[in-house]
């Protein structure tokens, strides 16, 4: 089996493929034991967030791995082809270490990634999918990230998605002082939203969620209001942006629900950010009038026009990752060579105990001592040797050099001598 990374992300796959194969909370760890269950795969983690969704594990066909990841969501693995990403041995490990440094995100240098892979380390081993194997992987990745961003300035340029929102905000609306903000979910990225838009002291701010404990939280962090999610179509007017960050696996806000909005807002703008994956807002709600709707791939582009990223800081981070995959790798090769190892001791200590109990029945039947262990060393020497020395005199001419060349650095010995 290989070790593999597969999958999709915002540079492979437009939103509306990546939401059709994205995860909420609910179903990583039994798809994770479906995949491992099927025999598919020895070990596997699966992370997913608004940008990718991605699958690390062992296999021997990565394209059963990719054909299970569009069955479990019940689309045409034909449809999901064209957009799907395989990197086998060293590139899967170079990947994994560029995502957990933040290279491979939207933002360049953005830190949320490294707690989402965390998270979906956590989710494989309650599944009881996490093997030796993806262990070492995931920690080596959490420590060349942490070195990169110790080591490099990659961080101290980016601009994240939160920031990015409160500037779309601006563009739209004179000052956000004035306006109300709904905040629809309770994860890291609408703390983050939260933490970004209250720096600028809107006029009023409330926080919409499945679970009202945990929007009553945020609000007493933020100075705000908390509802439940059956209240937003009744509230949804009085509010001039909306972000929405949620698990949901259909739309929660409608073209319907914001019409209506509009209508009784008399026409006054609002503006929607939708973070989700899969999308919290229909589509549909960007083609009416006075509403101005924003997607994460929207956010992302905005992004990317105020990053100035040193070129510097992501070839140190290049070096720093190099590194870290070369040493994985031969941590990988090593443990591939453990059962042969343990084979030949296992050979080794046969024959020991065999001489050993030759010697031992000698100095019983009242042999002299010196010459019993002289004859335990001779005898030792020889069976050692043997199987070296039988295989090159066997070989054919071609190989001989190779094979001896190898015996040399084995024996520390000069073949020229």
């Amino acid at each position: 089996m290989e070790l593999i990374t597969l999958g999709v992300n915002h540079k492979t796959a437009p939103i509306s493929l990546r939401e059709k194969i994205a995860f909420n909370a609910d179903q990583l760890e039994p798809a994770l034991r479906d995949l491992v269950q099927h025999n598919l795969v020895r070990e596997a983690a699966i992370v997913s967030t608004c940008n990718r969704t991605e699958v690390y594990c062992a296999t021997a066909d990565s394209n059963q791995v990719s054909k299970w990841l569009a069955s479990f969501h019940g689309i045409d693995s034909v449809q999901l082809a064209p957009y799907v990403y395989t990197y086998p041995s060293d590139r899967a490990v170079t990947h994994v270490f560029r995502v957990a440094s933040g290279l491979e995100s939207m933002v360049v240098g953005e830190p949320q990634i490294l707690g989402q892979l965390k998270q979906a380390v956590r989710s494989a081993e309650h599944a009881g999918t996490l093997g030796a194997v993806l262990h070492k992987l995931f920690q080596r990745s959490f420590s060349v990230a942490k070195e990169v961003r110790s080591h490099t300035e990659i961080g101290t340029s980016s601009v994240s998605m939160a920031a990015a929102a409160v500037r779309i905000a601006e563009r739209i609306f004179p000052s956000i002082t004035q306006q109300s903000i709904l905040f629809i979910g309770a994860g890291e990225m609408i703390e983050l939203c939260a933490a970004h838009f209250c720096g600028r002291s809107p006029k009023r701010v409330v926080f919409a969620n499945r679970t009202l404990d945990r929007a009553f939280q945020l609000a007493q962090r933020f100075s705000g209001e908390a509802i439940g999610l059956q209240e937003i179509p009744t509230t949804l007017a009085s509010h001039d942006v909306v972000v929405s960050c949620t698990a949901s696996v259909l739309p929660l806000i409608g073209k319907g629900l914001v019409e209506s909005a509009v209508r009784a807002r008399r026409h006054r703008p609002i503006l929607i950010i939708d973070l989700a994956v899969p999308r919290d807002v229909e589509p549909e709600v960007g083609q009416l009038e006075d509403v101005f709707l924003y997607t994460v791939d929207d956010l992302g582009k905005i992004v990317k026009e105020g990053v100035d990223l040193r070129r510097a800081a992501v070839a140190q981070a290049e070096k720093i990752i190099g590194r870290g995959v070369d040493e994985f790798m031969r941590w990988l090769l090593a443990r591939d060579s453990v059962p042969t190892i343990k084979a030949f001791r296992a050979q080794a200590e046969s024959v020991r105990l065999h001489e050993l109990e030759k010697a031992m029945k000698a100095l019983t039947k009242g042999s002299h001592p010196e010459l019993v262990l002289e004859a335990l060393s001779i005898s030792l020497t020889n069976k050692f040797l043997h199987g070296p020395t039988h295989a090159l005199n066997d070989v054919a001419s071609e190989e001989r050099d190779r094979l001896a060349d190898m015996l040399s650095r084995l024996y520390f010995t000069d073949r020229r001598q």
